[in-house]
């Protein structure tokens, strides 16, 4: 499975803030799944965006 990672951020942000979670939310208001997802060994949160699979079609 492959994603495209729309933007990086770093994990230690100021208290109280997610500005991961704002850009993904604002991406999702234009219609993109955007969802963040913690990079473990860089330490930082990225939003990312997973390719969509066609739908199947019910006969």
């Amino acid at each position: 499975m492959s994603r495209t990672v729309l933007e990086r951020f770093p994990a230690g942000g100021p208290r109280g803030s997610w500005p991961a979670e704002e850009f993904a939310g604002a991406r999702r208001e234009k219609g993109v799944p955007a969802r963040v997802v913690m990079d473990l060994e860089s330490d930082t949160f990225l939003v990312v965006v997973e390719p969509r699979t066609p739908e199947r079609v019910r006969e």
